[in-house]
């Protein structure tokens, strides 16, 4: 079964950073696209960032290009994402996800297994 657990979200103020992770189960998570995604109430969840299996390839949402930086560990089967001068219209719940390919892909309908989110709140 696989699990996908987030973790690091929180309170922060405008200009603050935090650090989520996600720790990876039940799959061969080194050989795994992985992306973050974000939803806020009555939105659709919307594309954040994304990497392939080995790390050398990453995109990201236009609207955090620059803040965020999304890493793995293959060796904790543990993804990251980074996430620094957070503006209050970052405010969402953050999943995690991952694919049953090696690639990166920006679509939420090309993922197979989701965590159930971390919430990210930012004060201005």
């Amino acid at each position: 079964q696989v699990q996908l657990e987030e973790s690091g979200g929180g309170l922060v103020q405008a200009g603050g950073s935090l650090r989520l992770s996600c720790a990876a189960s039940g799959l061969t998570f080194s050989k795994s696209g992985m992306g973050w995604f974000r939803q806020t109430p009555g939105k659709e969840r919307e594309f954040v960032s994304t990497i392939n299996w080995t790390g050398s390839s990453t995109f990201y949402a236009d609207i955090v290009k620059g803040r965020f930086t999304i890493s793995r560990d293959n060796a904790q089967n543990t993804l990251y994402l980074q996430m620094n001068n957070l503006k209050p219209e970052d405010t969402a719940v953050y999943y995690c996800a991952a694919r049953d390919s090696k690639n990166a892909n920006i679509y939420p309908q090309n993922y197979d297994y989701w965590g159930q989110g971390t919430q990210v709140i930012v004060s201005s």
